[in-house]
């Protein structure tokens, strides 16, 4: 193999530290804090394991973020997680990564985002109905989907049409967009917490939430860990994409120090908000009411219960917003991966080219949103979400395997940004997710099991990529100290 690669991108280094970090906030903050919540309670009962439900899958993501900041500062370039385990692992392990993020992992969770926000557009326009026109049911084994057009999903597509025509005409746009809507939205979140935990105060939830109702009869016991564990599908996938930034490294002004500021900080502001709506639901819903949310829309549950249909409608625009920042910053990001694979000639040369005006690399952007719309075409939210999280968890404990790798193949790389305690906090980190994954493959075998099937996939089709795309992709250079 080659030891040196000759730079291979002409991006616009247009991102900030702030852009950075608005990214990263904005990309984790979408639609699932508003909703998951009902799901969890329903399968947990009790309002303490709720919390939590949370507060674990903010450890789990807090160390991640901790634990990615030295690769992030080592491989500061377009394609983030794919280059982390490319260069920690091998090229075999990248590609499976970047197969597995466009096939389920991005574009999976840009549609569920979609559906999320038609499902709370059609709150202001009752048309936007989710029922099938044209389509066919189809069984997954976890019940009938029902496959095909419908209003909402109609809407669902076009949004993603739209924030992809905005990325198409360049990163600067993108940022600002992302910026403005994740400071809109986080404000909005935070009212939400302030309402919620003074004026919406209701006193029978509260006795009931925090009284002897708090904990489950039984308590903690070990019957009941698998469940939390289960559980946390919903909360993880809400505090997803925190990474997502990384994808983006090439397009910061100062990524070296920024990526790994951007990844902490974001991730610290989410999970602290999180924790805290939480708390304001609890405060504003009984459990029960809750649990059983309209169509799991809790956080416009919530605001009607202070406010009456005002507060339903003030909810859903807020909502809205959110959703679609959301996908702003993953629909930017997720592109990069794909770009980076088609430099190293493991996807399509022309996904791998930047557009000469706006350089954004407009072809991976729009073959992302085809595949997603297609998703979008189910119109489910938690069977995309399940789908999802096992596959994010399997590439987060390998990517902080590769972290370990590293210091032993390369202990003289230059190392801006070391992990913070390495090596006891990465390998909770691994421990942890690599925990959960088992869990999952015994909780929700199906989902968990559909999602080791196409990463497998991935092997053969990586080997023939190789084969007839012409060779191995050479690491990234490596400066000693």
């Amino acid at each position: 193999m080659a030891t040196t690669q000759q730079p291979r991108t002409d991006f616009v280094k247009a991102l900030s530290r702030l852009d950075a970090t608005a990214l990263v906030v904005g990309s984790m903050i979408g639609s699932g804090i508003f909703i998951v919540s009902a799901d969890i309670l329903r399968q947990v009962h009790a309002p303490g394991v709720l919390l939590l439900v949370w507060t674990l899958s903010g450890v789990v993501t807090l160390m991640g973020a901790l634990s990615y900041g030295e690769l992030a500062a080592m491989f500061p370039r377009a394609g983030g997680q794919y280059v982390y385990l490319r260069e920690g692992i091998s090229p075999l392990f990248g590609y499976l990564y970047g197969w597995t993020l466009f096939l389920v992992i991005q574009t999976g969770t840009i549609a569920a985002v979609a559906v999320a926000f038609a499902r709370f557009t059609a709150v202001f326009f009752p048309s936007l109905s989710p029922d099938v026109f044209l389509g066919t049911t189809i069984n997954l084994g976890s019940g009938p989907i029902q496959v095909g057009l419908s209003p909402q999903r109609l809407l669902a597509i076009l949004s993603v049409i739209v924030l992809t025509g905005i990325n198409v005409r360049g990163v600067k746009t993108a940022a600002v967009i992302q910026t403005s809507l994740t400071a809109i939205k986080t404000t909005a979140l935070a009212a939400l917490i302030l309402l919620g935990i003074t004026i919406g105060r209701n006193a029978a939830a509260i006795e009931a939430n925090f009284g002897p109702g708090f904990w489950p009869a039984g308590g903690l016991g070990a019957a009941l860990w698998p469940v939390i564990g289960a559980a946390m599908v919903g909360s993880l996938f809400s505090m997803d994409a925190w990474n997502n930034v990384g994808f983006a490294g090439s397009e910061l002004k100062d990524a070296k120090r920024d990526l790994p500021i951007a990844m902490a900080a974001g991730t610290l502001i989410v999970t602290v908000l999180y924790l805290l709506a939480n708390v304001s639901y609890l405060n504003v819903l009984p459990a029960d009411a809750i649990a059983h949310a309209p169509q799991d829309r809790v956080g416009t549950a919530a605001l009607q219960a202070m406010f009456g249909n005002a507060g339903l409608y003030l909810m859903a625009g807020a909502i809205m917003i959110s959703t679609f920042g959301c996908n702003n910053g993953l629909i930017l990001s997720g592109a990069r991966v794909y770009y980076a694979m088609a430099q190293d000639n493991l996807f399509f040369r022309s996904i791998g080219v930047l557009h000469p005006g706006h350089k954004t690399p407009a072809v991976a952007l729009v073959v992302q949103a085809v595949w997603t719309g297609l998703l979008c075409l189910s119109g489910t939210y938690s069977e995309l979400l399940n789908y999802v999280i096992f596959a994010a968890l399997l590439f987060y404990m390998l990517t902080a395997i590769g972290l370990f790798l590293l210091r032993a193949k390369r202990p003289n790389a230059e190392r801006p940004v070391r992990a913070a305690g390495y090596p006891w906090l990465p390998a909770l980190y691994v421990v942890g997710t690599g925990v959960l994954c088992v869990n999952l493959l015994f909780q929700q075998t199906r989902y968990a099991g559909l999602g080791l099937i196409i990463v497998a996939l991935g092997v053969p089709v990586y080997f023939a990529w190789r084969r007839f795309a012409g060779g191995t992709p050479a690491p990234a250079p490596t400066p000693t100290t």
